[in-house]
């Protein structure tokens, strides 16, 4: 039990290593798109990755890296199953995960997504991440990807991102 154990906490640190393609300073574990890792009967060691969305081009990016990145410690097989049963959200980010965003300079989702509805309502006095101030204006709904809104800070007046909440 306790090899077992030790294998599934080597196989989360080996995962907390794999960046996301997008957003480099953040892992596929900060992100919470690992929703398991398991042992099958098969002896194979099971992960299941569920994208940001469906269709992510990344994906198939990602499956690679994370069987290469076991290979390359010995821990095979592996087999990186896409899970779509259920569709990643905002909510399965660690908070460590926001902290990074954050230091990037990408404002954290606010809030949970289960209630924000199906249309993010977006407002101004979303926190600056580089001076830390309310006073921001939303410029626009969407930024350099969808999930991401364009804020301008009233202060220090640099333009950043906000991860919206989904």
């Amino acid at each position: 039990m306790n090899l077992i154990r030790h294998c599934t906490e080597q196989c989360w640190d080996i995962l907390q290593q794999i960046s996301d393609p997008e957003i480099p300073v953040l892992s596929v574990v900060d992100l919470g798109m690992i929703r398991g890792v398991d042992l099958n009967q098969q002896d194979e060691i099971v992960v299941r990755l569920t994208p940001t969305y469906s269709g992510c081009p990344a994906t198939d990016v990602l499956k690679d890296e994370i069987e290469q990145a076991f290979t390359k410690h010995a821990l095979t097989p592996v087999k990186v199953i896409v899970d779509l049963s259920e569709a990643w959200t905002t909510d399965w980010m660690s908070q460590d995960g926001k902290d990074k965003l954050k230091k990037y300079g990408i404002a954290p989702p606010k809030g949970e997504a289960h209630s924000c509805g199906t249309h993010v309502a977006l407002s101004d006095g979303i926190e600056c991440p580089h001076c830390h101030s309310l006073q921001t204006k939303l410029l626009s709904e969407f930024s350099s990807t969808a999930c991401k809104a364009l804020y301008q800070c009233q202060d220090c007046l640099e333009p950043f991102d906000y991860f919206k909440c989904i």
